[in-house]
């Protein structure tokens, strides 16, 4: 067994979370890409760059469950890939424009640091050694056509962009799970992490678009309905959901347990992050004018960003056990539904309502639920 390779649980480490602060850094420089172009092409070349944030940071997060970060040579390879992502990220609202290449570049410098370093961990670990080869091919090839992207049409970047996140990210996880392993306290702590420093930058979103306002009285009601939301965001996963979702992890075994950590971390929770950026861009375009009428771009965002929050928790629960509860489906439908009123209401007022969905959600399950949250608080405490 290599020494370069964890056979044990283990807490997340302090360079795992200098990591993720490029990765924070990354999630503010999509907010600012979407509110330098509030149209429908906008939306959805931000969301296809916080994909491609979340390709990378995902890939990181199976090698650091796997690997022994104290090594040196896996720390040295980690500073590396953190300094190439904190460039991609500097390069993130010119990503489709006049820095593409330099994006490419540095995607492809800290994907291919991470197969490198990956079969480096499992060389004398043959099954672990094979997995990592069957998607380094897929996972390189995803990053070359990223850099293709950056000498074909402007109007055909995107669509490139989108071959490569399905051939990188989702081809890479289509290649068969047999040889990986999951740590699951580990896993659980690093994917609840990545979503307490998301709902952070919710936070900042809120605080910047603030700082540019006059603090009236209706710029201070709107940043407490945000405020409201951003800690229902952390109330839906922490309270209740983050524990049971490590649990039923534990529970499974072998391949089994590594397929739903595939499915409920490395994919549900890109929705659950992507809700939460697409809250902090609405929020930095109302903020600019709480008593005019939000235009549809940003309300779109503002009611599908919790609605694609809790309907990634309903994904997860249907991967579990095939069904999907009633409270969340029904929360996140509601939040869909008041896109035809955020966008003739005040943007307070459309704030107003999503945070009255979640108040009711949380009412709903906080009565209703009472006794299985505190079972499941007694198993964690235990």
């Amino acid at each position: 067994m290599s020494e370069l390779v964890v056979e044990r649980e283990h807490r997340v480490s302090p360079i795992e979370l200098f990591f993720d602060l490029v990765f924070v850094f990354g999630l503010t420089q999509v907010t600012t890409l979407l509110l330098d172009e509030r149209t429908w092409g906008g939306l959805g070349r931000g969301l296809l760059v916080l994909a491609v944030l979340w390709w990378v940071w995902a890939s990181y997060a199976w090698l650091t469950n796997a690997a022994n970060v104290e090594a040196g040579i896996v720390t040295a390879t980690i500073l590396f890939a953190t300094g190439a992502s904190f460039i991609a990220a500097l390069a993130v609202p010119e990503a489709y424009g006049a820095h593409r290449l330099l994006f490419g570049i540095a995607l492809f410098a800290v994907l291919l640091a991470f197969v490198a370093l990956f079969a480096l961990v499992s060389k004398r670990t043959p099954d672990l050694l094979a997995a990592v080869l069957r998607i380094g091919w897929v996972v390189l090839l995803g990053a070359v056509l990223i850099l293709v992207a950056a000498f074909v049409p402007s109007g055909v970047r995107p669509a490139v962009w989108a071959v490569a996140l399905f051939v990188g990210f989702f081809g890479a996880g289509a290649t068969g799970t047999g040889g990986f392993r999951v740590e699951p306290a580990h896993f659980a702590e690093r994917h609840g992490l990545i979503v307490i420093i998301a709902i952070g930058e919710s936070l900042g979103a809120i605080g910047f678009g603030a700082r540019d306002t006059h603090l009236g009285g209706g710029v201070i009601a709107a940043v407490a309905l945000a405020l409201v939301v951003a800690a229902s965001f952390w109330l839906a996963y922490f309270d209740f959901a983050s524990g049971g979702i490590q649990r039923l992890l534990t529970e499974k075994i072998g391949e089994e347990r590594v397929r739903l950590a595939r499915d409920v971390y490395t994919y549900a929770h890109f929705g659950m992050v992507a809700g939460i950026v697409l809250f902090a861009f609405a929020m930095r375009a109302a903020l600019t004018h709480v008593h005019a009428d939000l235009k549809v771009v940003p309300a779109v965002a503002l009611c599908c960003g919790s609605a694609l929050y809790l309907a990634s928790f309903v994904a997860v629960r249907w991967r579990a056990s095939r069904t999907i509860g009633r409270g969340r489906p029904l929360a996140a439908v509601a939040c869909a539904a008041l896109i035809p009123a955020a966008v003739v209401v005040p943007a307070l007022a459309a704030v107003g309502l999503v945070a009255a969905v979640w108040v009711a959600l949380h009412a709903y399950e906080l009565i209703g639920f009472r006794e299985a949250r505190a079972e499941r608080r007694a198993v964690a405490s235990a």
